[in-house]
């Protein structure tokens, strides 16, 4: 009857040869421990203090494996939040560079604001558009100046549910320029029979930017000395 002999190259090491083998490693290990102006522990700090409680763990209480690796996963867990906040950061910072970017380039151009007050100068036109969830009828749209006194009716009749465009071309009633200044558009007509106030907006012109506004937001200076937020443009047009 053959038997097997030989010796067993997996022999388990004792306590004393297993904390050996770690300080020869902490030794050979490169591990940089922070300063401390962090503020907080890093990565290398919990490797290093980890090796340094295995190294110089009682020998009669050795370290639980269960509580170890509960250590290791919510340090794990920590890093990878905090490592995710920073790209984060990095992220919003670039969309920040990107908006800077965009809004810049809308100098000297035109955008669709939700708002039916505009700033007017000598000889220009301005261009509006009414939203109706409805079909209106006898609409007419009436262009009044900061004192509340019509310059200008303009008759537009019949219109469809959505949205319909339109444009001022800077004269009053009498066919004389409107003076420079702050204008505002009243549309109104009939919704199913009722007299209704309908939604208007104007296209502003850019006149410069603010990269660093209120609360962060990047501003957009318009004609007539108003401001808008960027997130609030609804369209934006070339002239």
């Amino acid at each position: 009857m053959q038997s097997i002999s030989g010796t067993n190259p997996y022999t388990a090491l004792t306590l004393d040869e297993k904390q050996e083998k770690i300080r020869d490693s902490l030794a050979k290990q490169d591990i940089k421990e922070s300063d401390g102006k962090q503020g907080m522990l890093t990565q290398a700090d919990f490797f290093a203090l980890l090796t340094q409680e295995l190294a110089n763990q009682d020998p009669t209480k050795p370290v639980d494996n269960n509580e170890m690796i509960s250590q290791m996963t919510s340090f794990s867990t920590t890093d990878g939040i905090s490592n995710l906040n920073n790209k984060f950061e990095a992220f919003a910072t670039s969309m920040n560079s990107s908006q800077a970017l965009q809004a810049s380039s809308l100098v000297g151009r035109s955008v669709l604001v939700d708002d039916n007050v505009f700033g007017m100068g000598a000889g220009e036109e301005v261009k509006g558009k009414l939203v109706t969830d409805s079909a209106a009828s006898k609409v007419t749209i009436y262009v009044e100046n900061t004192k509340g006194e019509v310059v200008q009716t303009v008759p537009v009749g019949d219109v469809k549910k959505g949205e319909f465009g339109f444009t001022w071309n800077g004269q009053t009633s009498s066919g004389e320029d409107a003076a420079t200044g702050a204008y505002r558009f009243r549309v109104v007509g009939l919704v199913e029979g009722k007299a209704s106030e309908l939604q208007t907006m104007t296209y502003r012109k850019v006149d410069s930017v603010t990269l660093s506004g209120a609360g962060g937001n990047i501003m957009l200076n318009l004609n007539g000395g108003t401001q808008m937020a960027l997130v609030d443009v609804v369209e934006v047009s070339e002239a």
